[in-house]
């Protein structure tokens, strides 16, 4: 279950609202995809463990429910160009899948402003939308829903998905007869299966077999090609210094370097010596 957020009402911006700071940095704004200013994202949990709902619910009527505050990111200033590719690196826990489910609006900011241009499409986890007593077919027009489609949308996209997928002898099956690399396949034919203005990938290629990880690759630099925004978290270096222009380091929510791939790399291989 994902913690509330400390939120403060005044921190969000219409996505009609120019970008627009001053005439020196009026040509640099009309560039930008993605702007991150002075964020911080913090979430609020019972400091101990309470076994029950029904137990929660009196005691927080009777409030005897004591809060702890985890700041899961601070201070982040962050700026992304349009067409760029930029890896997020960092330990578990860094706050890498935070900061993507603020770009993605999943989450709000604590404080600070998130500045996002264009339609995104987020994979944050895979099969996320995905009921597993259904078949793969009813799922895709679930998912597809929860991604705001319509029915005509998707009986569109139907067969191109399923063909990407590789899953036509399986798709009237019900989910839960799925192996993981399938629900992998399913997933990531249903999210990018448009073209979207910002891609944001969650250790997309890291599941599934070599196949499925080739295809993967090749249809996000098809999203690169046609001037894509790309965020890109994950654990292997070689891909990061691969296909990012810049990269990102998060460390215990705080952004530690931002710049070329290796550089930050070095940098965040060294902390870990």
């Amino acid at each position: 279950m994902t913690l509330p957020t400390v939120s403060d009402p005044m921190v969000d911006i219409p996505l009609s609202q120019p970008l627009v700071d001053s005439p020196d940095t009026r040509g640099s704004n009309l560039m930008e995809a993605i702007r991150l200013e002075n964020v911080g994202v913090c979430y609020r949990a019972p400091s101990e463990r309470i076994p029950s709902i029904k137990e929660y619910t009196i005691r927080w009527l009777q409030g005897k429910i004591k809060h702890r505050e985890f700041w899961a990111l601070q201070e982040v200033n962050l700026s992304v160009m349009k067409g760029e590719t930029l890896g997020l690196i960092g330990n578990n826990g860094a706050g890498k899948s935070t900061l993507l489910k603020l770009i993605a609006r999943v989450l709000r900011p604590t404080i600070g402003r998130v500045l996002v241009r264009g339609n995104v499409a987020p994979l944050l986890e895979y099969g996320a939308g995905f009921h597993p007593e259904l078949t793969g077919r009813e799922n895709i027009y679930l998912n597809g829903a929860l991604l705001g489609y319509s029915r005509k949308q998707m009986e569109e996209k139907f067969e191109r998905i399923v063909d990407f997928a590789e899953l036509w002898d399986f798709i009237d099956a019900p989910l839960r007869t799925y192996s993981s690399g399938m629900w992998a396949r399913l997933g990531f034919a249903v999210a990018t299966d448009v073209q979207p203005d910002i891609l944001i990938v969650d250790e997309v290629l890291s599941v599934g077999d070599e196949t499925f990880q080739r295809k993967s690759a090749d249809r996000m630099q098809e999203f690169r090609n046609r001037g894509a925004t790309v965020l890109l978290v994950s654990h292997n270096m070689n891909l990061i210094e691969e296909m990012c222009q810049r990269a990102a380091w998060l460390d215990h929510g705080r952004l530690r370097a931002v710049g070329k791939p290796d550089e930050v790399i070095q940098a965040y291989r060294r902390s870990q010596a």
